[in-house]
């Protein structure tokens, strides 16, 4: 009753090998489809949306090439003289575009590994400021003086990224300096009631107010705290103006640099 199945149609192409194509060219869009949904899910929020179209086109249609490379033979048609043709053209465009195909896989992989997202302040090699943009050839971030700076993603990809952003929590270190003679006691008090009377500064850990060391002009005194992330630059600002006028108005300065010069007889 199957005997129709291999009934020639043309050559040695027969009605199983005209369903066995269809079978795999049918099963390659489902996949193309299921692959296309999968992306946008994944990289929905991880690239702008014309680049993730242009991914999701690249993804479906590499699919449906597979597909007809693959059932070529299955109906009769050699591809080989295709494939040498494709390949030497693909080697001449590999060559010119090897910095694009690059970026291109790094880029792929920066989405899936997802270090930094829109909007994070990130350090990338001497490139400092806020991500403006991801998407699959470079990534481009504003400097903190408002500079636009577009990093190619092979750049990225192998280069130390440091995120100030990533974690909710962060370390600030104040540096305050005073004389010798003024109190040094005194001065960690007041600076460390200031640093607990903030709002924005965390309980848990806890700052620390320390001496950490005894400069050529000054005693080096470091308030160590935890803040908030997005709030670490006002924390800062605020509180080294406090620190400035409470300590001035105990008596006690921020020495200048000095140095001390002892002239001896001279020789002779």
């Amino acid at each position: 009753m199957l005997e129709w199945l291999n009934k020639p149609l043309y050559g040695d192409v027969t009605w199983l090998s005209l369903i066995i194509a269809a079978f795999i060219f049918f099963t390659a869009i489902v996949l193309s489809k299921v692959m296309v949904v999968q992306l946008r899910r994944t990289f929905k929020e991880k690239m702008g949306q014309e680049n993730l179209e242009l991914l999701t086109k690249i993804v479906s249609y590499g699919i449906l090439v597979i597909a007809v490379l693959w059932i070529m033979p299955t109906l009769g048609l050699e591809p080989s003289g295709l494939m040498v043709a494709g390949g030497i053209v693909g080697l001449a465009v590999g060559f010119a575009s090897q910095s694009i195909i690059g970026n291109l896989i790094s880029g792929l992989f920066l989405m899936g590994e997802r270090p930094v997202k829109l909007g994070d302040q990130i350090m990338i090699g001497d490139h400092r400021g806020f991500v403006e943009d991801i998407n699959i050839i470079s990534m481009a971030i504003r400097t903190l003086d408002g500079l636009y700076v577009r990093i190619p993603n092979e750049t990225v990809f192998t280069s130390s990224i440091t995120n100030f952003s990533l974690n909710p929590v962060r370390r600030l270190d104040l540096d305050i300096g005073i004389r010798y003679s003024d109190d040094a006691d005194k001065a960690i008090k007041i600076i460390k009631n200031l640093v607990e009377e903030h709002s924005l500064t965390m309980v848990n850990p806890p700052p620390f107010v320390f001496v950490d060391n005894l400069g050529d002009s000054s005693v080096d005194i470091v308030a160590r705290i935890w803040t908030p992330t997005s709030e670490w630059y006002t924390v800062q600002r605020e509180l080294l103006w406090k620190i400035k006028i409470a300590i001035e108005a105990e008596g006690i300065q921020i020495p200048f640099p000095q140095r001390v010069v002892w002239y001896g007889p001279e020789d002779g």
